[in-house]
């Protein structure tokens, strides 16, 4: 059994922020884009999404009606958790612990939708594999940067760029010993 790949795919300002100050994307929306920066290719890879409990109602507040990955589990990570929805984990188990399980099972890519804490967490146990960060010609100087608290040195190894409009694509793969 191959192990499940942990997948970042993420948008940031050119400034390093996932989010404004007022926690928002809407910044990225005003982006002139040719495609989907590789989104639907993706997604289908993913059958696991991982979010933090305000990323996960932001989500719900924000984007649409309807729960934009209902094709695929969540975990919600939340020191209160809520009594679970169809194809939706509410925990306040250690993200690490739940990567490491689903790790072991079968199943497609695992993304860590945000936020930029939960990615951390999971990046400092050394789970992500690989970040397809898009690149916002876009400075916040302000916000919820993508990287607070990195306790150490991962190093990537760049496999390609790719150009969707005003998008830079950078693909990484953890480069592992």
């Amino acid at each position: 059994m191959a192990e499940r790949k942990v997948v970042c795919y993420i948008a940031q300002s050119l400034d390093g922020y996932i989010a404004d100050t007022e926690e928002t994307l809407d910044w990225l929306l005003d982006v002139e884009m040719d495609g989907d920066a590789g989104y639907g290719e993706f997604i289908e890879t993913v059958d696991t999404i991982l979010l933090g409990r305000r990323t996960y109602d932001w989500v719900v507040d924000r984007v649409t009606e309807e729960f934009p990955y209902a094709d695929q589990h969540s975990y919600v990570f939340t020191s209160h958790p809520k009594e679970n929805e169809s194809n939706i984990t509410f925990t306040s188990e250690d993200p690490a612990a739940v990567v490491k399980t689903l790790q072991q099972q079968e199943g497609g890519t695992i993304w860590p939708v945000g936020g930029s804490l939960l990615i951390e967490s999971l990046l400092n146990e050394d789970l992500v594999d690989e970040f397809i960060i898009s690149i916002a010609p876009v400075t916040l100087g302000k916000g919820i940067p993508l990287f607070q608290e990195a306790q150490r040195r991962f190093d990537f190894t760049l496999e390609k760029v790719e150009k969707d409009g005003q998008i830079a694509q950078l693909y990484y793969k953890r480069k592992r010993n």
